[in-house]
């Protein structure tokens, strides 16, 4: 006879990027969303200063996006993903095609940020393949840069504490080195001035490897999970024209700042560089659904399509179970018309000047070492305990929670990146907030 079952039992679930242990011993649950706000199960209202994972840019609970859910859900659950389509995730795909500029208009669906990163590394080396330039394998990542974690996402990743576990990763991997410069840069409002010319590297790794070994290079255009790391004035630009003096595909991780976190709808728009793809997630159903998609140049496209694959036969040999799932595309559709309906792409620009000087008020706190913004995401990074990294930022994070708030730590990094229909007094309320926390720290 099984044993019955417990309802406040924590031992049966391995949570990720969690400290199990610590958590388990002062569980924090969240129980309701609405809005703004979570609420806890003790009936606490907790601003979300993080939506949720990066991910709930349009707030929790949204009437348009729930229902979209459920009509699709009650007409058409699942449709076979290979050799079977449905009307949803073809309107989907045309719908996100017209966000993106210039070419960037073929669409391949996945199910979430790592499974993008993986579909694109996958179609960049069979991209070269069938133009006849197989020999292009190689790829260029950057340290502290974060691109998911299946193995072909840690490999061009760049955070050490990611890798370290899992003993060999991808061959044929190089890392550009990252962009942060505090000696230079801190406390910098919007781009940074300095370190532009971290990009010329590129050109050493290609000349050391061979440029007609190289695939493909990769960078998030600002690197989110690291501790929101501008790319310096001109950087991206850089990476944009070696790429193409040497023939190598430029491919932007936009996992994070997609769907207007940078007051834009991509880092593509608010940057003014056009890659060859883009991987996104996240945002695309706020959080609600797991879906990604990786976005490819039609030329991409049209090399697979130009290939002499017989016609029965898949040009390109990849793809997931859940690809374009009906529902997901349902809940992405109803993400899209509530952006749309509530402009709030254009909401976060408008924000992001009151953003920018709530957070550089806390600029002189005890610890704070930078702080750093763009959009509507922000940074403040604190000076770590001699020989216990992380474990301020960390104390930072139970407090907050304690307190109201719900923040991101990484390292000794405060990340915040609130929904994008955050109001200025709501901007005050968690300043105000993490000012109270950080004047506590010890």
């Amino acid at each position: 006879m099984n044993a019955p079952q417990r309802t406040n039992n924590l031992d049966a679930y391995w949570m990720p990027f969690t400290a199990n242990r610590q958590f388990k011993s002062a569980p924090r649950m969240l129980v309701g969303a609405e809005g703004m706000y979570y609420r806890s199960d003790d009936g606490r209202t907790i601003l979300d200063g993080t939506s949720g994972l990066w991910c709930c840019n349009a707030g929790h609970n949204r009437p348009k996006i729930t229902a979209a859910i459920q009509k699709q859900a009650a007409e058409l659950d699942y449709v076979p993903a290979f050799q079977m389509g449905h009307p949803k995730v073809f309107e989907l795909a045309s719908r996100l095609a017209t966000l993106f500029p210039g070419d960037l208009d073929r669409i391949f669906f996945t199910n979430s940020g790592s499974e993008s990163v993986e579909s694109a590394l996958k179609i960049a080396n069979a991209y070269h393949r069938v133009r006849g330039e197989g020999t292009r394998y190689r790829w260029i990542g950057r340290e502290r840069a974060y691109h998911g974690v299946n193995y072909g996402g840690m490999s061009v990743g760049g955070i050490g504490g990611n890798r370290k576990s899992f003993g060999p990763l991808m061959t044929g991997v190089d890392h550009l080195r990252h962009t942060h410069d505090l000696a230079r840069n801190a406390f910098t409002k919007g781009l940074p001035e300095h370190g532009a010319e971290l990009a010329d590297e590129l050109e050493r790794i290609i000349a050391l490897h061979d440029p007609s070994t190289i695939s493909a290079v990769i960078v998030e255009p600002m690197a989110g999970s690291t501790g929101v790391l501008l790319p310096p004035k001109g950087y991206l630009q850089k990476l944009r024209a070696i790429c193409d003096r040497h023939g190598i595909l430029l491919v932007f991780d936009e996992v994070i700042t997609g769907f207007g976190r940078l007051g834009a709808p991509f880092a593509v728009d608010a940057f003014g560089v056009i890659p060859d793809m883009v991987t996104i997630a996240k945002g695309l159903t706020n959080g609600v659904i797991p879906m990604g998609a990786v976005v490819a140049r039609r030329g991409i496209y049209d090399a697979f399509m130009a290939a002499e694959t017989p016609r029965h036969l898949p040009e390109l040999p990849h793809g997931y179970t859940y690809s374009g799932n009906p529902v997901a595309s349902a809940a992405a559709l109803g993400t899209l018309e509530t952006y749309d309906d509530e402009g709030l792409f254009e909401r976060a620009a408008a924000m992001a000047p009151v953003w920018e000087e709530a957070l550089h008020g806390l600029r002189g706190l005890p610890h704070v070492i930078d702080v750093r913004n763009y959009g509507l995401v922000g940074a403040v990074e604190l000076d770590p305990i001699a020989g216990a990294p992380a474990q301020r930022a960390f104390a930072a994070y139970l407090d907050a929670f304690a307190s109201g708030l719900l923040i991101r730590t990484t390292g000794d990094i405060i990340a915040l990146s609130p929904p994008l229909i955050i109001s200025e007094d709501e901007i005050g309320r968690l300043t105000d907030t993490l000012r109270a926390v950080l004047q506590r720290l010890t």
